[in-house]
């Protein structure tokens, strides 16, 4: 006779024998899947290390060119700006190692640098717009004209241009030296700018800048001082603005230029100022603003070629 027991017991042993298969199961498929994760993790470390490889090896051959391209700078820039003279301008986040060696490659072009200025922090910042348009209409040297445009960096731009250029017409200074000297002492005043001691009027200018803008109103920043660099440009022979790894960007001066047709075709502009290569460039393209021509050089995606007479591949 089957009992009330047996039913319990069989309905007991039917649910261990489950009980079981399933602690049995999921045993295996853990070690199954442990195993498939530890295969997959030794995979991709592996990746890491081959990626970290080829990584370690384009900076080295970027450093390698890099050095060559330091070498033969002298060489590459010999002659191209002989007699010339050139006035630098920085921006505030403009890196001192790359001014330094535009300076020396300027040097080894056979030209003079006749004077620098730094832009502050203040020159391009929104807030101290109203003031700088205060001051650009306040120490207007007589005879010099200001742009119909209203923004600050074209009308710091109409200011400064004929203050630090001699004219492209007669190669004369546009200004007196007292008008000269005391326009940069009232915008040195304002916090607008840094001179070194003289600044003579050259033939030519290279606005050095860094990279993208950063904080709030970057590309406020950014247009000041790109719509600056372009008004310089029309008050003499030529100016070249060069920014490093980031310029070319929307919220970059050099990237601001090469969004604007007008600017982009009178005002020569290099991307990749923090490299030997982007220095020379620069001297190059210095080179062909005198022969009237301009050109979007580096290696950034909105660049037409790597250097004057390059291609781009």
């Amino acid at each position: 006779m089957i009992t009330l027991r047996y039913h319990v017991i069989s309905i007991a042993a039917v649910f261990l024998a489950l009980a079981v298969g399933v602690v049995l199961g999921s045993t295996t498929l853990s070690r199954s899947l442990l195993s498939g994760l530890n295969d997959e993790n030794e995979d991709l470390a592996s990746q890491v290390a081959d990626l970290e490889n080829d990584k370690n090896a384009q900076a080295a051959r970027l450093a390698a060119a890099d050095s060559f391209a330091t070498s033969l700078g002298p060489v590459a820039v010999h002659g191209q700006l002989a007699q010339r003279t050139v006035v630098l301008i920085t921006t505030a986040d403009a890196n001192p190692a790359d001014r330094d060696a535009i300076k020396t490659l300027v040097a080894n072009a056979g030209a003079t640098v006749t004077g620098e200025l730094q832009l502050t922090e203040a020159f391009s910042d929104p807030r101290r717009a109203d003031r700088l348009r205060d001051i650009v209409v306040r120490l207007l040297p007589a005879g010099v004209k200001l742009p119909t445009a209203s923004d600050p960096g074209t009308l710091a731009g109409g200011l400064v241009g004929p203050l630090v250029l001699i004219s492209k017409e007669n190669n004369k200074p546009q200004a007196s030296s007292e008008e000269i000297a005391a326009a940069l002492a009232g915008l040195t005043e304002g916090g607008f700018v840094k001179a070194s001691q003289e600044v003579r009027p050259a033939q030519l200018a290279i606005v050095l800048t860094g990279g993208a803008a950063t904080g709030d109103a970057a590309g406020d920043r950014a247009a000041t001082i790109a719509r600056f660099a372009a008004q310089v440009d029309r008050a003499g022979a030529g100016t070249v603005l060069s920014g490093a790894a980031g310029s070319a960007s929307g919220t970059g001066p050099v990237g601001v230029v090469r969004a604007d047709t007008a600017a982009t075709s009178i005002l020569s502009t290099v991307d990749n100022v923090h490299t030997s290569a982007g220095r020379i460039v620069t001297v190059l393209a210095l080179h062909e603003q005198l022969e009237g021509e301009s050109g979007r050089y580096g290696d950034a995606g909105n660049a037409e070629h790597p250097a004057p007479g390059a291609t781009q591949e």
